[in-house]
């Protein structure tokens, strides 16, 4: 299966064997780290349980935008509560629609780091919030079990023939595509006075959200960086 799995600011080495050990029980090989604490480690390798290969090419990267630069659907994981609402799926769900992306281009589920999980910034790169369902009264997830939850579900799903995917005129806007256009965006609010850079509250983020449940395609993109382009020219003229 071609689906990456992304950890954030790990920061225990353990982990990061485990999850390579996960990854390779259910046929996934696709590691990418963000500011991993410790990489490589001793540790990694004695938990990995034998997926040194996945540790050998695992990728290191300084933040989450790079590991996601190529990728036209993301998954980030977390337990906590949001105060803005970020579309949700569980575990089976969010492996199915993984699969049935993937047939567009990369994807890939993000993890935070253990303590903290990933933040609001980290989830506004994501068009979908996974959370895993577990005894309110206890929670709390090892990061290497909550890997395992979703592979075993992609495992599974990847054994179910659900036909050709999504069609379209043109491929989805990859996620470097989306942050160029999201970067236009914001300043072109900014110039018009409709973005306040001192208190833009949370209208970036909300924008963010709606762009990702309309799915913009790389022509739809395209598009809408050209009505930018022309606001930009005819304050520049005027």
């Amino acid at each position: 299966m071609s689906i990456r799995i992304v950890l954030v600011g790990t920061t225990h080495p353990g982990n990061i064997g485990a999850v390579a050990r996960a990854m390779k029980n259910m046929g996934l090989s696709d590691l990418v780290l963000v500011k991993p604490r410790y990489f490589p480690h001793e540790d990694a390798t004695v938990r990995a349980s034998g997926a040194t290969d996945i540790l050998e090419s695992t990728r290191v990267v300084s933040t989450l935008a790079e590991a996601l630069t190529d990728c036209v659907y993301v998954a980030g994981a977390s337990a906590r509560a949001r105060t803005i609402n970020w579309p949700t799926m569980g575990p089976r769900d969010c492996a199915e629609r993984l699969l049935l992306e993937s047939k567009q281009g990369n994807v890939a589920a993000v993890f935070g780091p253990e303590k903290s999980g990933l933040h609001n910034d980290d989830l506004d790169l994501c068009h979908t919030l996974l959370t895993i369902p577990t005894d309110p009264d206890f929670s709390s997830l090892n990061l290497g079990m909550a890997v395992q939850v979703l592979t075993y579900e992609l495992r599974v799903a990847s054994t179910i023939d659900r036909g050709p995917g999504f069609e379209s005129e043109a491929p989805p806007a990859s996620g470097e595509e989306m942050e160029h256009f999201y970067t236009h965006l914001e300043q072109v609010l900014q110039d018009i006075r409709f973005l306040d850079p001192e208190n833009p509250r949370f209208l970036m983020r909300r924008l963010r959200r709606l762009y990702i449940r309309a799915r913009p395609d790389k022509n739809d993109i395209n598009i809408l960086r050209g009505i930018l382009t022309a606001i930009d020219r005819s304050r520049d003229s005027s």
